[in-house]
């Protein structure tokens, strides 16, 4: 895959495939300035009869993620991507095999994190904004469940 090209899923030329190390695509980007990151390969579709590379994560995703310095750390790759290679026990590991494309986090503690609240305490607060169920006109009883349901139609 040396020479292949990586673009974005818009088409977007990134860089180009130097090289490769377990599971991670070595893409060399840049003229001037160049720098090395390493793309895992769960975020790539190859295209052999193009010699294309499409990334399935955006551009600046890929542009901010660890600059190698030579070797390549893929505990902090896995980390920046939310992979579970990065990670010995994942919060998502289950009761199976944990891979290490597996997501690391999740969608409750992505959500924690962003500062996204909790759908529990979204209900929980609207219940209280509404008030009691009596305020609402619901009620005491269910007289179709548990009641006699003909009791207003019985004469007195």
């Amino acid at each position: 895959m040396e020479g292949y090209e990586v673009v974005t899923t818009e088409d977007e030329r990134i860089g180009k495939v130097v090289g490769t190390h377990g599971d991670h695509l070595i893409v060399e980007q840049g003229t001037i300035r160049k720098s090395k990151h390493a793309l895992p390969r769960t975020f790539t579709e190859v295209d052999e009869g193009e010699k294309v590379v499409r990334m399935t994560v955006s551009k600046a995703i890929f542009c901010d993620s660890p600059k190698m310095n030579g070797e390549v750390d893929e505990a902090a790759i896995a980390d920046y991507y939310g992979l579970a290679g990065g990670s010995e026990a994942p919060p998502t590991e289950g009761y199976g095999e944990t891979v290490s494309d597996d997501p690391a986090v999740g969608s409750e503690t992505q959500a924690e994190s962003a500062g996204v609240t909790p759908a529990a305490q979204e209900r929980a607060q609207a219940r209280e904004q509404m008030g009691s169920e009596t305020e609402q006109g619901v009620p005491a009883e269910s007289p179709a469940l548990l009641g006699d349901r003909y009791e207003h139609t019985k004469p007195s």
